[in-house]
């Protein structure tokens, strides 16, 4: 045995017992999408009842991939496999159980319906199902989730602007699941598209009262997130990684608490952006001010869980249980959640950190 290692051994049970304490810590997540979620073994049966072919028949190659045009083809491979109402509900139970396992009891979950809209399945049943499945997850974890419908920026302002439509009809008709349904929000490229393109969509969202957010920032300048939040009305913005390069947007939004929902395991995974987790930004954005919280995006497809994503940031950027619980803190004021229920979810976790603290 060396002389360092007893030190070594310590560190290493402190790193154990940080990473348990955090994994424990009730959680709120607020970038993260629904299609993302599905394990690899659900779309191997939703694909081989729905006739569709997989370039694997094996299970555990089917999440791995190189490159972000890869990710892309699986991403929209899982998207496919879901043709049915109750496809949708699998999908919104399942997610949610494994989330809870990891400490997530609060949730805004993206969905982008814009491929299934354009092959004909109805709005109605993508929303109903994913209230079916979700409901049924809160009643077995107590975990709740609500919902946010992505625009995607590949179908065009116009499809946009044609779901913002249905989901306000489905709103005044008190359709099923549409009470879960918070906010509007925009995701996939980012590269060559003007967000002000999307101004009638969002404008006609926050007629019918849907919060606002939207990705930006990921693969575009500082200024395509000052027109999200200037010309949209976006209250947040998803990712927001470029925000750092305008010290005076940045003053801004830490001065007026706009919150961003950051992913770095995800900028890694997917993106590539960084070469890793410890050149990531996020210390940068919270040392600046920003409202700047922890999230995952992609879990399943990127094998990631909220338990991990704080653990490895913690252990990253240097960061304490005390730290930790300050962001996730920072995640129920960034929340759409009502101010007593924000109130009672900011108690709940200052009440489970002073239980589960490390010594």
């Amino acid at each position: 045995m060396t002389s360092d290692s007893p030190a070594i051994s310590a560190d290493a049970a402190a790193g154990a017992a940080l990473a348990a304490a955090l994994e424990a810590l009730p959680k709120v997540e607020l970038h993260c999408h629904v299609e993302g979620t599905m394990r690899a073994s659900t779309v191997v049966e939703l694909a081989r009842t729905a006739g569709i072919p997989l370039p694997t028949a094996d299970v555990t190659e089917l999440y791995r991939y190189t490159s972000l045009d890869e990710f892309l083809s699986v991403f929209w491979l899982v998207q496919s496999t879901l043709r049915t109402r109750d496809d949708w509900a699998r999908l919104g139970y399942e997610s949610v159980l494994d989330a809870a396992r990891h400490g997530r009891v609060y949730g805004e979950l993206f969905f982008t319906p814009a491929r299934h809209l354009a092959a004909g399945t109805a709005l109605a049943d993508v929303v109903a199902g994913l209230a079916d499945g979700l409901a049924a997850a809160e009643a077995e974890t107590g975990s709740i989730t609500m919902l946010i419908a992505d625009i995607d920026r590949a179908f065009g302002p116009a499809a946009g602007v044609r779901m913002v439509e249905e989901l306000g009809r489905l709103r005044r008709a008190n359709a099923p699941g549409m009470a879960r349904v918070l906010g509007v929000g925009m995701d996939s490229t980012e590269l060559g598209v003007d967000p002000a393109s999307f101004r009638e969509a969002y404008r006609l969202a926050a007629r019918h009262g849907f919060r606002l957010t939207g990705h930006q920032g990921e693969n575009s300048p500082p200024s395509a997130i000052a027109t999200l939040v200037d010309d949209l009305g976006a209250e947040r913005v998803d990712h927001g990684l470029s925000l750092v390069d305008d010290p005076e947007l940045v003053a801004r939004f830490a001065a007026e608490r706009i919150p961003l929902t950051v992913c770095p395991n995800s900028n890694i995974r997917i993106a590539n952006a960084f070469p890793a987790l410890a050149a990531h930004p996020f210390p940068a954005m919270r040392a600046a001010g920003l409202l700047a919280t922890l999230n995952t995006d992609d879990p399943a497809l990127t094998d990631l869980d909220l338990g991990y994503e704080y653990a490895s940031c913690a252990a990253a950027f240097g960061y304490t249980f005390d730290d930790m619980v300050t962001i996730a803190l920072d995640g129920v004021a960034a929340s759409w959640l009502p101010a007593a229920e924000s109130a009672a979810l900011r108690t709940r976790i200052s009440a489970a950190a002073d239980a589960l603290r490390p010594d």
